[in-house]
């Protein structure tokens, strides 16, 4: 192919050589002879660089990469929404193991003299998250029954945040009491106010 190409641009040339009489170079005027020759020499140099670059084509042929894909059957889905999948592995048995597990582990703290804030006499409800250990809604004090869904939520509402509920529940009487019905479950919690999150902050030992 190179060869074919190189022929083909020679014989263009050859087709444009003068085939009338002194008509060559040296029948030119000066400057235009020098001129012309030096359109020749740019030519031959032309044809110089095709041949390396045919010369470069053909002995180093382009290398294409192919790119590894993960192998699908590698990849695996988590099954916990297989209900099929997640029997065979759980048994009554083993449930029942686990559960007498989370019994032992379970340990209920009574609260004591209630946390203050130091130089105030307002409870310090970080304390008194660590100090407990029932969750949001297991009911530990009795409690009248009398207040409402719609009274708790009215009276919950008076406060600018579950903190400062805590906070007016436990300077009022609570967890024992309740004078305020803001904890009507009897979980010690007033409204909507959790402790799990201080308790997982403390760290763990």
């Amino acid at each position: 192919m190179r060869k074919v190409v190189l022929f083909c641009v020679a014989l263009g040339f050859a087709g444009c050589e003068p085939t009338i009489p002194d008509s060559g170079l040296e029948a030119l005027p000066p400057k235009l002879a020098d001129t012309t020759a030096a359109g020749i020499a740019v030519v031959a140099d032309t044809i110089n660089v095709l041949e390396d670059a045919v010369a470069l084509v053909d002995g180093n042929p382009a290398e294409v990469e192919e790119t590894s894909l993960p192998n699908a059957a590698s990849i695996a889905l988590s099954d916990e929404n297989d209900f099929e999948a997640v029997s065979n592995r759980q048994t009554i048995e083993s449930d029942a193991e686990r559960l007498a597990i989370n019994r032992m582990q379970y340990v209920l703290i009574e609260p004591t003299e209630l946390p203050v804030r130091p130089g105030t006499d307002i409870p310090n409800v970080v304390e008194y998250a660590l100090l407990t250990s029932n969750p949001v809604g297991a009911p530990l004090y009795p409690r009248s029954g009398l207040v409402s869904e719609n009274s708790h939520l009215y009276r919950c509402g008076q406060y600018t945040s579950s903190t400062e509920a805590q906070e007016v529940f436990l300077k009022r009487g609570g967890p024992k009491r309740d004078w305020l019905g803001l904890d009507p479950d009897g979980d010690g919690f007033a409204c909507t106010w959790d402790p799990l999150p201080f308790r997982l902050a403390l760290p763990e030992g």
